[in-house]
């Protein structure tokens, strides 16, 4: 019987530990976080609560309180108010994103993500990614809702999916800020006090829900600048003529650059702090 001698392995026959996380990685990684998210959702249904019962509530409440005041009549006010309202519902509903963040980070969850071979975004963006379905939820609701309401929108199906679909990429950029601010912040009710502070005047001054030519000089100067306000705009010509404007391309590459600063300094402070 023969004895067979092989070689010991050399360095180069072992496998390289890297501190790199592919691309491909990172993405199935982000969409594994996203599902816990999910999950989170399934046991406990009652965090769908703002993204079921307000758009109900805010768009039934504010078509009969304000449309006739403002513009004569409630089915006048409908293609005014629902646009308004969707970018509404749907932006101060990212706000739970930076409140939900805090807490998991409060209960120690975040200690175990950093512990793991993982891309140091999975566990925010999957988190986001998970949002964007209350963000759809939402929408839906708003839609449906104004519809039943005795809104018919020119822009058809086609414009209110588009305008639908905008409103979530938009949200979800606009998402990463508060998950900046869960990140940084010392609490959850913290947290939701900064975001809607920042938020509700925001929205409320965009003209979602009376026509921006009514407002101070002042307040229509400050409008220029407010990322809301281009969101609005883009949903109301999306929605009712289905036309597409310089206010698309603006809440489209602002929620770019948005998504290019905070993403990072999220990313950063959450390694930081978590």
């Amino acid at each position: 019987m023969t004895a067979v001698l092989t070689a010991p392995p050399t360095i180069d026959d072992l496998p390289q530990a890297s501190d790199r996380i592919s691309l491909r990685d990172t993405i199935s990684t982000s969409f594994t976080m996203a599902y816990r998210g999910l999950l989170k959702i399934k046991h406990n249904p009652e965090q769908l609560f703002d993204v079921t019962v307000q758009p109900i509530l805010f768009t039934a409440l504010f078509t009969y309180i304000f449309g006739g005041a403002i513009s004569g009549s409630v089915s006048g006010y409908l293609p005014v108010l629902i646009p308004g309202i969707l970018v509404q519902t749907v932006v101060l509903t990212s706000v739970v994103t930076g409140t939900q963040l805090r807490e998991d980070m409060d209960k120690g969850v975040f200690d175990r993500f950093k512990s793991l071979p993982i891309a140091r975004v999975s566990a925010l963006s999957g988190a986001l990614l998970a949002d964007m379905v209350r963000y759809a939820i939402a929408s839906t609701l708003t839609v449906l809702v104004g519809l039943c309401l005795g809104y018919r929108p020119g822009g058809g199906l086609v414009g209110v999916v588009a305008a639908c679909l905008v409103v979530v990429v938009c949200s979800f950029a606009v998402s990463w800020i508060w998950a900046l601010v869960g990140v940084t912040g010392k609490s959850a009710a913290s947290v939701q006090g900064i975001s809607m502070m920042v938020m509700f005047p925001l929205t409320f001054m965009s003209g979602a829900f009376a026509p921006v030519s009514t407002m101070p000089g002042w307040m229509q100067g400050l409008n220029h600048v407010n990322p809301v306000y281009y969101m609005v705009n883009t949903c109301r010509e999306l929605m009712n003529s289905n036309s597409y404007g310089t206010d698309l391309v603006w809440s489209l590459v602002g929620s770019l650059v948005v998504i290019a600063i905070f993403a990072p300094l999220a990313v950063r402070a959450y390694m930081r702090r978590a």
